[in-house]
């Protein structure tokens, strides 16, 4: 297909991602479900699940093989923003004021989930680990998978509810920004033993922790001055620059740009007109290409490859430990440091919130072949579910019913 004809094909293509995502996205809404349970679901109808087995005709046409490359490509240009966004979002001073306990809850609700999912990996791993995966690393990305949560659904789920700005609320955030912190060290840790060739995991593991260093100190004075700046538009191109760049860097060193562009934006102070300034900015670009990322989800994530009794049955165990260890793990450490049980309850269920950021860690576990596609829509449908049981989990616990929920 001549370069003319898969532009403008890639253009009609990204034009129907946008719509069908928006759309269903704004269905989830009405029934008081995050935007982001429509939009999985709308790149799970334009994939080869339901469109493609439906119609195989129509979705090789919107979607043909010559544009797939470049949608990929900006997909995954659209997470580093994304996650570029995530990272300026996360308020340090917030996690302060709640350290001590959040941080007992939080490695609570992390372990046991990984602990879980690592147990659960003995029995997965002969058919659902990636050919020539060593054993370690998948059970290490089925613990980090079974351990995340979707820091943006949940402050837009507390929003919803009334909750954002109640105890309950500021603990649930700081949980959430140390797990997703936690998560996001353990799952560099693994695509650097995945990423590296043999002998080449002695560079990462020099070159990480060295990056690291500069990062928090050396980069993050000098982002705090900038910050402290009047937020002009090429002080923003400068940072986005400089995000560019630290994505790039830990591309280089062996673990995916994602963590950099993290790290990157996590030491912007949060409360800066800069940070809110870079935030607004880069979320236009987010909402063309994250429609890309739904749409390459929804083409990779092949139900029919969980046929059987029994692979359903691993798809229930699936779900079953990724809600006991993170349910559980919250509940029990809240009850622990002292919560009643209706806002540990609460708790929990809200730290079961997957969301996006778990599409991330799943389609990274996919591209890196740590996971079977089989394994993958697994994962993608204990996300989607995940996310869409907050919602009644905390109605049921008796807290106000959401007006609306449209974040990610």
């Amino acid at each position: 297909m001549p370069e003319a004809q898969i532009l403008v094909r890639l253009i009609v293509a990204l034009a129907i991602v946008v719509f069908a995502t928006r759309l269903v996205g704004a269905l989830a809404r009405k029934v008081g479900q995050p935007a982001v349970v429509g939009e999985i679901a709308a790149g799970i109808l334009l994939g080869p699940s339901v469109l493609g087995a439906l119609a195989p005709g129509v979705s090789a046409a919107l979607l043909p093989p010559a544009i797939i490359p470049p949608l990929r490509l900006l997909a995954e240009l659209g997470v580093v923003f994304f996650m570029f966004q995530i990272g300026l979002e996360l308020d340090t001073t917030v996690l302060a004021r709640n350290a001590r306990t959040a941080f007992g809850i939080a490695q609570a609700s992390i372990i046991l989930p990984a602990f879980l999912g690592i147990a659960l990996s003995w029995k997965l791993y002969p058919s659902l680990a990636g050919s020539g995966i060593a054993f370690w690393p998948f059970a290490l990305f089925v613990g980090v998978s079974m351990a995340v949560t979707a820091f943006p659904v949940l402050a837009r789920i507390l929003l919803d509810f009334g909750l954002l700005r109640t105890p309950l609320g500021a603990m649930a955030m700081s949980v959430a920004a140390i797990d997703d912190a936690t998560a996001w060290c353990l799952l560099a840790a693994v695509t650097g033993l995945v990423r590296a060739e043999p002998g080449a995991w002695i560079y990462t593991a020099v070159l990480a922790p060295a990056f690291a260093f500069v990062m928090l100190t050396v980069v993050r004075t000098r982002l705090a001055r900038i910050a402290s700046a009047s937020a002009s538009q090429w002080r923003i191109a400068l940072l986005v620059a400089g995000m560019l760049a630290s994505a790039a860097a830990t591309h280089a060193i062996g673990i995916h740009a994602i963590f950099g562009a993290f790290l990157f934006g996590a030491l912007v102070p949060a409360q800066s007109p800069m940070a809110h300034r870079a935030s607004s900015a880069v979320g236009g670009l987010i909402g063309l290409m994250m429609p890309a990322f739904f749409a390459i989800t929804g083409l990779r994530t092949e139900v029919s490859l969980i046929s059987g009794g029994a692979a359903w049955g691993v798809c229930l165990a699936v779900l079953a430990v990724a809600c006991a260890g993170k349910i559980g793990g919250a509940y029990l450490s809240a009850r622990w440091a002292g919560l009643p049980a209706r806002e540990a309850a609460a708790l929990g269920a809200l730290m079961n919130t997957r969301g996006l950021v778990e599409l991330v860690v799943i389609n990274l576990g996919l591209s890196l072949g740590v996971i079977t596609p089989a394994f993958f829509a697994m994962l993608v449908l204990m996300a989607l579910t995940t996310t869409a049981m907050t919602s009644p989990l905390l109605q049921a616990l008796g807290m106000t019913r959401p007006r609306s929920a449209t974040s990610r």
